[in-house]
């Protein structure tokens, strides 16, 4: 039998406007990642904040301490909720994510978060190669401009080429609206 769990990833202010790493659409996203939040809340489904805390030389953003650092309003963790604090890309990568997915028998997992690019990525992926079944909801996650070789490659088409392919092999690609309606 098949149980759920969210999993939030960095959904942190220095993401949002006037933070040291906006995004674009870090507000969209975050709404709709509110909304998922709350789905999950209603159905008393098991839910995981992870919080990324910059620990490499020269960080200039997630710094312990820091307002930068906490979460967005939109989805400030409740009592009783999970929290994870990572240095990492990877959620799974020295933390006790799999320890507390374990401890609740949990193996399908919903992620929402920021940066499409990174940290939903790298999870995404770790989590289909320790067995989880995943789901992402692509329009709550955001990511960011890249350049790569003299080419900037806006967000919309980095969101879009990290969502395609992680929706090739490793996660199913819903909106929000589709998991809602899905219950």
């Amino acid at each position: 039998m098949s149980k759920k769990a969210l999993i939030l990833i960095d959904i942190q202010n220095d993401y949002f406007p006037g933070g040291k790493m906006e995004l674009k659409k870090s507000k969209v996203a975050g709404k709709n990642a509110a909304k998922v939040l709350n789905f999950f809340r209603e159905k008393k489904l098991p839910i995981i904040h992870v919080q990324h805390e910059s620990i490499r030389e020269g960080s200039t953003f997630f710094i312990s301490g820091t307002y930068g650092m906490e979460f967005h309003s939109l989805v400030k963790p409740d009592e009783g909720e999970h929290v994870i604090v990572k240095h990492f890309p990877n959620s799974f990568r020295e933390t006790k994510l799999g320890e507390v997915l374990s401890s609740l028998a949990v193996t399908d997992l919903t992620i929402v978060g920021m940066m499409s690019n990174l940290c939903v990525d790298a999870t995404t992926r770790a989590a289909f190669d320790l067995g989880y079944s995943c789901t992402v909801v692509h329009d709550g996650c955001a990511a960011a401009v890249l350049e790569f070789d003299g080419v900037k490659v806006s967000s919309n088409k980095v969101h879009a080429s990290f969502m395609a392919a992680l929706g090739s092999v490793y996660a199913k690609m819903v909106s929000t609206e589709e998991l809602i309606a899905e219950g």
